[in-house]
Parts: C-alpha cells; sequence; structure tokens
C-alpha cells in the first residue's frame, strides 16, 4: 500500500527532493530487477520438476527391488515349504499358497521352483513346469539376487530367494517381482505441491520486488546513483574533518569504518578497516574491549599512546537489535596530569589505609617497628630502617641529650642491603639527618646522597657502601608521640629513579605518626608490664624453706599478654611437715598480682595456726568474700571476682597426704611404679562464693610419689578443652616418670605449653620422702606426775641411741615441763613423740583443747616459768590441735646445724631454686 505524501512528510520531517531522470533511471533499473526475478523464479520450478521426476524414476526402481526381496524372503523361510518342496506334488500345495499371497503382498508374482529353475507355481498356470525366466545361479551359492527382466508378464523386477534345508544346502528357490509400472512413489503426489509453490514463490518475488522498490525509493528520497554518489562524498568529507575520532564495529568484531582522527589517536594501521578489532596488536586491550563488548559507554577513560581518551558508545541499531556499535572519541590529554595525581593521591590513600590496619597489631616495640618499615616498602621506599632511643626498648622515655640510637629493624627490596645490622648501637654526629631530626623534631629530606657531606661524615666507609649500592635519596623522620621523640624512621630509595620531594615527605610523616602512637603504646605497655612482672615476683616466694620432706621443684611463667595471679608456696610446718599450696586470682595486671599477694600473705598466717586443710579454705574464703565487699563499697570495681586454691599437708612420718581444694584442678600422682592418676579431692566453689563447706581426701603415698600441683594456664588454652589438657599433662608425665622434679618441670612447660601463652602458669612438683622409724621414737605417759621421771630416763637412752647426748639435758627439761602441763592440766591419754629431722623435735599430745600461753611470772608466783623455759631452749615451740585433741611440740637445732652458717644446715633439701624457668 503506497502512503500518502503527507505521512510521509510528517514522519521525516523533511521536505520531498524533486524529481529529475535519474530518480526515472533508477525506476527503470527496479523494473529490469523485477523481470529477472520472474526468470529466476521459473528457471527453479523447472528444475524442481526434472529432479522430481529423476527422483521418482530411482525410487521406484528402489521400492520395486526392496519389496520383491522382503516378499520372496518372507515365502522362502515360511513353515512348511520344504514339506512341500519333498511332497509328491508341489504344484497341488504350492500354486493356492502364492496365489493368495502374491495380492496381500503387493507383488504380480510368486514363483516356486526347484534348482533346476523348473517352475512349481505362475499366475498363468500354463507356465507351471517350464523354465524360469532369469538369474539362478547366484541364489543356487545361497545369496539373494534382484535384477530387472523382461519376462511373461512384461517389465519386471524379481528377486531369487534360496530355499535351504537345515543342513544349508539349496533345495529351491523362491521368486517374487512386479512390474515397473504398478510401483506408486510420492514423486507424482509431490508434482502439484512444486507447482503450486512454484507459482507462489514468483507471486511473493513479485510482491517483495515491490515493496523492496517501493522502501527504496522512500530510503533514498527518490534520489539516483549520482545523488547517491554526491551525499557519500559529502559525509566522507565531513567524517574525516571532525576533529573527534569516529569508529563503527560490525556485530561480528570487524571494524567497519574509522576516520582520520580514530586512527591517529588509536594508532590504527591503514589497512585495520575489515579486519577484527582484537587482531590490531597496536590498539590498547582495553580499548578493545570496549569496542567487542558492545555495551553503552559514557564518557569512559582509556589510555592510548600517551593520551588519555574519553569514549563514548552506543548501538547503532536499538530497536531492532545490535547490528553494531559506533564510539566517539575525544583527546582529554589535558586531564592525564590531573589523573596522574589523583591516581598517586588514590595509591597513597590506600598505603595509609593499609598502615592503619597493619601498624600496632601487637604492643611489641620491635614488631611495630617492623610492621612500619614492611607497610612502606616498596610503596614509598626501597628500603627502611628504624633507630629507637634504648630506653624505649625497656619502655621507659628517653633520657638526656645524647644521640645513641639502637637500630631494631632493617627491611627492604633485597636481603643484601649495606646498612648497619639490628642491634647495633649507633651514635649519630650532629651533621647527620638522624641527628638533626631527632634533635628538632622535623623530617629530614636528602635528595642526593652522594652529595650530602653531613651525611657521610658518619662514616665514609659504610656511607661510601651505601651509595655504591645503588641508594641515592633520603627520608628521616623522627618517631613522635604525646610531645616525646622515641626515635627516627629512616626512608630509602635505590630503584625507583626519581629523589624523595615534599609529597613523599609528607606520606612519610602520615606513616610514622601511626606507628610512633603504637611503638609509644607497646613502650608504655613493655613499662607496665615489667612492672606487673616484678611485683609478682617479688610476691612469689624467692627461695622455698629447708625441710626434708619433700624434694621440690617450681615454675612460673607470666603470660605474654600480662601477668596474672597464679602464685605457688611451700610452707614448713611442726612435726616435720610440708604445706604445699597452689592459687589463681582471676584476671591479670596489677590488682591481680596485688591480690595474689594478700592471699598468700593470709595462707601463711592461716598455715602458722596448723589448720587442717578445708578448715583454712574456709577462713581463705572469708576473706576474699570480705575483700570484695570493702571494694566494691570503695566503688572501685576492682574486686577479686573470683580465685581458686589447692592446699595439700605431707606428714613424712604417716606417709599421708590431706588435701582440700576451693575450685582448683585436682593434682596429679606419677607414683614409683610410673603410673600416672588424678588424686580424687571433692571440690569445692572457688573462693569468694561461700555458703558450701570445704571437704578433704586424706591419701598414703609411697616414697619416691610426685605431687603435680599446677594451674589452669598449664593445661587450657583456646585450642583444647580442660579433658585434652588433663590427658596431655597425663601422657606427659608417663613419658617422664624416670626425671626428677626439676627436670619434669622443664619437660611439662616444653610439652604442654604454646610458644605465646595466654594465660599465667605456676608449676610445683614435690617428691615424697619418709622419716623412716629409726628417727622416730614414741610411747605413752602415765597420767600420773610420778612418771616425769620415768620419761626423762626413757628420752636420755634415746638420745644417746641417735647420738644426740649434747641435747640430753635440755630436752629433759622440756619434756619434763610439756608431759608435766599435759597431766596437771590436759586430759588423758598422754603420749610422747621424738623426731629427729633437721631439729629434734619433741611432741607431748593429749585429750585436752587447751592451750598453754606463755607469760612473765611475778616474783611472787609458785609456777608460770616453765613455757617460759621452753621458750629459751627451743628454737620454736607452739601448739597445733587434732581431732584427738592437741599437741604441744618444740623443735631444737641439732648440733652440727648449730655449727653451720644461716641456710647452709647438713642435708638442706629443695627450694632453692629461683622463680621461673
Amino acid at each position: 500500500m503506497v502512503e500518502p505524501a503527507d505521512r510521509f512528510r510528517t514522519v521525516t520531517e523533511r521536505p520531498p527532493i524533486a524529481r529529475s531522470p535519474l530518480a526515472k533511471r533508477s525506476r527503470s533499473v527496479a523494473g529490469q530487477v523485477f523481470v529477472l526475478q520472474v526468470v529466476v523464479v521459473l528457471l527453479l520450478v523447472v528444475g524442481a520438476i526434472l529432479a522430481l521426476a529423476f527422483e521418482s524414476r530411482r525410487a521406484s526402481d528402489v521400492e520395486a527391488r526392496n519389496r520383491s526381496v522382503a516378499v520372496a524372503e518372507t515365502f522362502a523361510h515360511s513353515p512348511g515349504i520344504l514339506a512341500a518342496l519333498k511332497s509328491p506334488s508341489p504344484t497341488a500345495i504350492l500354486q493356492p499358497l502364492t496365489e493368495a499371497a502374491r495380492g496381500p503382498a503387493g507383488v504380480d508374482f510368486i514363483v516356486v521352483m526347484d534348482t533346476h529353475g523348473i517352475r512349481y507355481t505362475h499366475p498363468l498356470p500354463d507356465r507351471i513346469g517350464k523354465p524360469f525366466v532369469g538369474t539362478i545361479g547366484p541364489s543356487l551359492a545361497g545369496h539373494v539376487y534382484t535384477e530387472s527382466v523382461y519376462g511373461p508378464l512384461g517389465h519386471e523386477v524379481q528377486a531369487i530367494v534360496p530355499i535351504q534345508a537345515p543342513d544349508g544346502s539349496v533345495v529351491g528357490l523362491v521368486s517374487a517381482g512386479l512390474k515397473v509400472n504398478h510401483v506408486t512413489t510420492a514423486g507424482n503426489r509431490q508434482l502439484p505441491v512444486i507447482l503450486g509453490a512454484g507459482a507462489a514463490a514468483l507471486a511473493v518475488a513479485t510482491t517483495g520486488t515491490a515493496l523492496v522498490a517501493r522502501r527504496l525509493k522512500r530510503q533514498t528520497r527518490g534520489l539516483g546513483p549520482a545523488e547517491m554518489t554526491r551525499m557519500y562524498e559529502h559525509h566522507d568529507a565531513v567524517l574525516h574533518a571532525v576533529r573527534e575520532g569516529v569508529v563503527i564495529v560490525g556485530q561480528d568484531g570487524r571494524l567497519l569504518l574509522a576516520n582520520d582522527e580514530a586512527r591517529e589517536l588509536l594508532g590504527l594501521p591503514a589497512d585495520a578497516e575489515g579486519r577484527h578489532v582484537g587482531e590490531l596488536r597496536d590498539l590498547d586491550p582495553d580499548t578493545a574491549d570496549l569496542f567487542l563488548s558492545g555495551r553503552v559507554a559514557t564518557d569512559e577513560m582509556h589510555r592510548s599512546r600517551g593520551r588519555l581518551l574519553a569514549v563514548n558508545q552506543r548501538r547503532t541499531d536499538r530497536h531492532r537489535g545490535a547490528m553494531g556499535t559506533v564510539a566517539t572519541i575525544r583527546d582529554s590529554t589535558e586531564l592525564l596530569a590531573l589523573s596522574g595525581k589523583a591516581e598517586v593521591a588514590g595509591k597513597r590513600l590506600a598505603m595509609l589505609y593499609e598502615a592503619g590496619v597493619r601498624i600496632g597489631t601487637t604492643l611489641d616495640v620491635v614488631r611495630t617497628a617492623e610492621e612500619l618499615a614492611r607497610a612502606a616498602v616498596p610503596g614509598l621506599a626501597d628500603f627502611v630502617t628504624v633507630d629507637l632511643a634504648d630506653p624505649v626498648m625497656q619502655g621507659e622515655e628517653p633520657t638526656g641529650t645524647g644521640m645513641d640510637l639502637r637500630r631494631v629493624t632493617v627491611h627492604g627490596i633485597r636481603a643484601d642491603h649495606p646498612f648497619y645490622p639490628t642491634g647495633r648501637l649507633i651514635a649519630f654526629v650532629p651533621s647527620t639527618p638522624q641527628a638533626r631530626g631527632f634533635g628538632s623534631g622535623r623530617s629530614q629530606v636528602v635528595p642526593d646522597l652522594s652529595l650530602a657531606p653531613g651525611w657521610q661524615v658518619q662514616d665514609p666507609e659504610w656511607t661510601g657502601r651505601i651509595v655504591e649500592y645503588g641508594i641515592h635519596s633520603l627520608i628521616t623522620t623522627p618517631l613522635t608521640a604525646r610531645g616525646i621523640i622515641l626515635g627516627v624512621a629512616n626512608f630509602w630509595r635505590s630503584e625507583k629513579p626519581q629523589p624523595f620531594d615534599d609529597e613523599d615527605r609528607s606520606l612519610a610523616e602520615e606513616l610514622v605518626a601511626r606507628a610512633a602512637v603504637s611503638i609509644d603504646n607497646a613502650r608504655r605497655y613493655t613499662r607496665e608490664h615489667a612492672m606487673a612482672v616484678t611485683l609478682q615476683r617479688s610476691l612469689l616466694p624467692r627461695a622455698l624453706p629447708e625441710q626434708s620432706a619433700l624434694d621440690v621443684a617450681h615454675r612460673y611463667l607470666p603470660a605474654q599478654s600480662g601477668v596474672g595471679g597464679d602464685w605457688f608456696d611451700v610452707i614448713a610446718l611442726p612435726g616435720g611437715r610440708v604445706a604445699l599450696v597452689v592459687g589463681d586470682v582471676v584476671g591479670h595486671g596489677l590488682h591481680a598480682a596485688a591480690t595474689m599477694g594478700r592471699l598468700r600473705t593470709a595462707v601463711h598466717n592461716f598455715a602458722a595456726l596448723d589448720l587442717p586443710p578445708d578448715e583454712l579454705l574456709g577462713h581463705l574464703d572469708e576473706l576474699v568474700d570480705r575483700i570484695d565487699q570493702e571494694e566494691a563499697e570503695g566503688s572501685t570495681g576492682t574486686g577479686v571476682s573470683g580465685a581458686t586454691c589447692l592446699y595439700a599437708i605431707y606428714d613424712p612420718v604417716s606417709r599421708l597426704c590431706t588435701v582440700a581444694r576451693a575450685g582448683h584442678p585436682a593434682p596429679a600422682l606419677l607414683r614409683p611404679d610410673g603410673s600416672v592418676d588424678f588424686l580424687e579431692v571433692p571440690i569445692g566453689p572457688p573462693l569468694g562464693v561461700g555458703g558450701m563447706p570445704f571437704e578433704t581426701a586424706q591419701v598414703p603415698l609411697a616414697e619416691g610419689t610426685q605431687i603435680v600441683l599446677y594451674t589452669d594456664g598449664l593445661i587450657e588454652d583456646r585450642t583444647r578443652d580442660f579433658d585434652v589438657g588433663m590427658e596431655l599433662l597425663r601422657r606427659a608425665l608417663l613419658s617422664h616418670q624416670d626425671r626428677q622434679p626439676e627436670e619434669n618441670c622443664r619437660a611439662l612447660l616444653d610439652d604442654l605449653l604454646p610458644a605465646r601463652p595466654q594465660d599465667d602458669v605456676a608449676l610445683l612438683i614435690a617428691r615424697t620422702r619418709v622419716l623412716g622409724a629409726e628417727n622416730v621414737a614414741e610411747r605413752e605417759v602415765p597420767f600420773d606426775p610420778a612418771a616425769v621421771a620415768e620419761v626423762r630416763a626413757w628420752t636420755a637412752a634415746k638420745l644417746d641411741e641417735w647420738d644426740l647426748a649434747d641435747l640430753a639435758f635440755g630436752t629433759e627439761l622440756i619434756l619434763s615441763e610439756l608431759v608435766t602441763n599435759a597431766i596437771r592440766y590436759g586430759s588423758p591419754p598422754v603420749r610422747l613423740r621424738l623426731l629427729r629431722d633437721r631439729g629434734l623435735i619433741c611432741e607431748v599430745s593429749d585429750a585436752s583443747s587447751t592451750s598453754p600461753h606463755l607469760r612473765y611470772a611475778a616474783s611472787t608466783d609458785e609456777g608460770g616459768r616453765g613455757l617460759f623455759l621452753v621458750a629459751q631452749l627451743t628454737r620454736r615451740w607452739g601448739t597445733r590441735y587434732s581431732s584427738q585433741g592437741k599437741i604441744i611440740w618444740a623443735e631444737q637445732p641439732l648440733p652440727d646445724a648449730e655449727a653451720e652458717p644461716d641456710g647452709q644446715e647438713t642435708g638442706a633439701r629443695g627450694g632453692n631454686s629461683p622463680i621461673g624457668p
């Protein structure tokens, strides 16, 4: 349908162009094209008919042969055929069967014959008994044979199939066939379709030509070839004259058009048009990817041949699917410098962000300096060295005006650097950038080290090596935090050819400012940690008391993150007994250490009363609860918040170990036979909880048993559970069963602790000894004052036996007073025991709970001077209580021990090793 002229004008919004002879000529060309299309369609229809005829002829022949073979093979293999051939009259049997089968089978004849070709059956009865017209040789050899012959029925296609006996021999032949003109194929049915399709194609071609001609007329505004040529010339002149690159890329990725400006901006070769964009080696890869992607781009920046290009890309046909893209390119080289600065600024911001994440991850001065060096290499410098004042390493502030700095780290792009090694104390001369920076607090920039005599004066040999190595520029920036200069950071360049400038100095100062605060925090932490460790070590026992009941080894390791409240103690008790204590205050820091000292002092005071373990823990629980209440009322908010403790008493005479614990892990026992088990002690609540009594467990220990007391820092860790730690401890003891307590301490710490333990650890290992019967003498004393004389005689005899006759006089006086007091003021039974240990111990027990007190007797008093004499004759004396009553004891030094200086008595054992590993 032809559209009206006014509608055409509305769509195009342009006036129609005047007709010309060239326009008439274009219409004649369109007519010629139409005639050519009609001729082509007719030729195609004739060709299709001829091809169909030949195909029909060939298909008829193939169809006849296939049908003949199928029918003949079916009849030759049908049941009863062999029996019919062997019958006296095969024709009578087979003729009706073949005539009945050939109609439904679609063949014109089925002939059965013997091996000589004599027919048994035939559609024409007069042909029965006559020789078969055809070739029977291949079939007698066992093959199926088809052929085209002129037989009695005319031009026939027939198949000859052998009839085989069970042994494979040929006993007859079957031939089936039909006349060729009876084969019906699809060719006759398709001929009308072909003719109809040809007519339709002719109609479509006619209509299509008309529509194409009409569309071409509309699109060209009725222009002829000359007008089109002139328009193309104008388009080409404008396209290549504009100062903006234009690139058109086809849907297959081939470059269809590139104007002169695009060729210059992109560096395209002369033969670029027509080639695939990916094959243009000189084209920037990012720009090529944009052209091939076909995506829309608006002022997208790309680099090419040292220029910064702004690229806009759109699809050539947005409404009916992309047929390609057109891109316009502007030269924005004037923005390159600004873009470069923005890129540098972005990299520096990224470096500062990375430095903020990486610097200060630990509270270690040296580690923080190393993190600063790694953050600056290679983004800012090729090498970084950090020098700190010596007091900073110990957590103190720099003092004095000296320029002695210690090198703590050297890091760079290569390991074979020419700088002073780490750990060296360097005395910088005043003319060096390091000295000027440390003294003034301002950064020093040296653009060319080879022209810096003030720096070279420091050490001509070393500075010469640095210059020869290729290092050419330096920035020295002081590490300043809270107004204190801690040291200097030195940034060196070798691989980067440009020297340091002011922007580099600003970046270095930003990095150093971040690191300086972290180093100062680490310095303060080091100082506080050292103070806490010093306090805690001062509160822990410096040396263990002299005793003979146990061989003791101990260790204390503070945590890496800060000291805690772990402690241990060994307390000598009357009667040769020894108390073992291990405790843990929750928390870390000075408060935990101070609280630990208070608890340890309290344990000593309670132990002086010779209380049983459960009663001692009860008093300690009350103390902790009182401390918490006092600090809560004082609004300090630093209460104990929990503590655990284990208290054990070992008696070398009875070999009994009495243990009670308040929320503390059970002790391990390494027995002399090598077995390891954990002592089953009823667990009480942690100290300060209150409300629950503590219970004791009593177990006899064979001589040589090692008692292992420890805090939870030994067995607990973030990576393992409590039960796993207990099992590891048991296995570690099993693997070191033959070692001494000192060796076991060392081995357990090595086996169970990580490189940087998170909690402090207290470990106490004691191997039991037994005070043998030869060193113990005891008897029961009759409840009669007259028995005192007998006691003195018995004592003198026993001391003679022990070669302690020198102590006989004093011992008799002591026992006379103690036994007399027990008989006069106590209750039966009264018993006496002498122990020969580090001293001579006299014990008098009775069933009363009344305790004697030392006092000064008046001149008119008849009594009250006995205990005064006891105190003068003994080194110490006292009272302890038991479930049967009380025991008054007194200890005298042995004559050999008196001859030795303090702390050097003969046979001194255990507890003299320093605290810590």
